[in-house]
């Protein structure tokens, strides 16, 4: 095991207290914190021993990452844990799939950085709310009939034909001046309201009305496939996804925005249960199942001190709580709260001792 210092990215909705006080640094922090990257994606890569985890990868792929690996995805991490931490709502937005996110990059459309998918898989450490996936069209149409503004009812019309692409493609075409006159009115939602206050005038504060509306326990998760409409609301979690930073936004955002785009990439599907719920596949070891070849995550709380995780090939280990010893058969490390390490391809699993609570992002056999 070799010591990973991650990357604390700044975004504006990022929490002030919960990636400062996991790492035991002074609360509140200076500015933002929103995302602890702990991965080797070239946009802000982890370091090991104050080496750039990319580099390490791109000297020796297959030391680093093992032969296989390396045959199925190339020399790249083909994950990016994160710790995120929410104070405040971000962007509407969804992810291409593969062949999309391949072709529109070849193509040098401008909405795409890289060539590959994003899956996603956000694990709640704190009660985490969020929006994720159309809902019953019906409950949504009820949701805006509540607001007396003509703009609306053509989508509530869509709505009750069970038309969620006419009814998404209507709101995100609304004007600033239609928007601001159907969140104003008392009858608004109490979501709605609080969404404008941040960004009057959006058309994403109406389109949260098309999703659900969920608070994830911790340990629950949302699984958030290609073409999936989400955004985050509120909350601290784990954060595991495909190593891409295609994002196709569609508003509550000050970046860039890409409304045709984004409906271009959309499912249209409803999404009856957004929640993941983990499985539990060892003494004090869950997972949180995600149909991806990229990675897997699992939870790790040591029973009578100890457990065994019989992963293999490149993980990245982050504890959150507690005092942690990890060994991966070529050495071992100490890990307290808010400290990572990255585990290189190898034959051995990996074995946790003493009290704590540790995530382990790796890549499915």
């Amino acid at each position: 095991m070799r010591r990973l210092s991650g990357r604390v990215r700044p975004y504006a909705w990022g929490s002030r207290t919960a990636i400062a006080r996991l790492q035991g640094r002074p609360v509140p922090s200076e500015g933002p914190e929103a995302e602890l990257w702990l991965g080797a994606h070239p946009g802000d890569p982890a370091t090991v021993d104050g080496a750039s985890l990319a580099d390490l990868i791109a000297a020796e792929p297959e030391g680093m990452l093992g032969g296989e690996v390396v045959a199925r995805f190339g020399p790249r991490l083909p994950y990016l844990m994160k710790v995120l931490a929410a104070a405040a709502p971000l962007s509407l937005q969804a992810h291409p799939d593969a062949e999309q996110a391949r072709e529109r990059f070849a193509a040098g459309h401008p909405s795409y950085v890289d060539a590959y998918h994003k899956p996603e898989l956000l694990v709640a450490v704190s009660d985490f709310e969020a929006l994720c996936g159309f809902r019953d069209p019906a409950a949504s149409a009820a949701a805006l009939s509540t607001m007396d503004a003509p703009a609306l009812k053509p989508v509530v019309a869509a709505l009750g034909r069970g038309d969620l692409r006419a009814a998404m493609a209507d709101l995100v075409a609304l004007p600033a001046a239609a928007v601001t006159e159907a969140t104003a009115g008392p009858d608004a939602p109490a979501l709605v309201r609080r969404l404008a206050a941040g960004y009057p005038g959006d058309p994403g504060v109406l389109v949260a009305l098309l999703l659900n509306h969920v608070t994830l326990a911790p340990g629950e998760a949302i699984w958030m496939p290609a073409g999936n409409l989400h955004a985050y609301l509120e909350g601290t979690g784990v954060e595991i996804m495909a190593a891409s930073d295609n994002v196709l936004r569609g508003g509550l955002t000050p970046k860039h925005v890409d409304v045709p785009e984004l409906l271009r990439v959309l499912r249209f599907e409803v999404l009856a249960d957004p929640v993941v719920r983990p499985e539990q596949v060892g003494p004090g070891i869950v997972r949180w199942p995600a149909p991806v070849e990229e990675f897997a995550l699992h939870r790790v709380r040591p029973t009578a001190g100890a457990a065994v995780l019989p992963v293999l090939g490149p993980r990245v280990v982050i504890c959150l709580a507690g005092d942690l010893i990890v060994d991966d058969g070529a050495g071992e490390v100490a890990l307290a709260g808010g400290e990572a390490a990255f585990a290189t391809a190898g034959p051995a699993a990996l074995t946790f001792v003493g009290s704590g609570e540790a995530y382990v992002a790796s890549v499915p056999a």
